[in-house]
């Protein structure tokens, strides 16, 4: 059973062997992503120069349970906008969030500005 939802730069701190890795790689069994944070990953990571078929390769490995991302999910990353936007985050970055709303769930991030977040779930900031 998952508890934990990995936003992309979670993700990427493990992919680019980045600090905050140590603690990503501790809880991947019991973690899970969206299907948006795979698109996004997969997009930095080619942007990186990695190619399409290495970034694939390097998502499947880590063997995390990836959650569709469902219409009730759209709705409340959709209303998180007016909440998140002063702190910049992302459309990925709200889906993120509405993943660990809709399983009550907390999420683990890279992003120091999700620190300032009042929801109702836990946001743990690996640096």
């Amino acid at each position: 059973m998952s508890k934990y939802v990995l936003d992309v730069s979670a993700l990427l701190t493990v992919l680019n062997e980045e600090p905050g890795k140590e603690r990503v790689e501790a809880i991947l069994s019991q973690a899970v992503v969206s299907t948006v944070s795979v698109a996004e990953t997969i997009g930095k990571l080619l942007d990186a120069g990695m190619t399409e078929q290495d970034s694939k390769t390097s998502l499947e490995l880590l063997n995390l349970e990836v959650v569709d991302f469902d219409l009730e999910m759209a709705r409340t990353a959709g209303a998180l906008k007016s909440t998140t936007k002063a702190l910049g985050l992302s459309l990925g970055d709200r889906c993120c969030l509405a993943l660990g709303l809709a399983r009550n769930q907390g999420v683990v991030t890279a992003d120091r500005s999700w620190s300032k977040l009042k929801l109702a779930i836990d946001v743990e900031v690996l640096r």
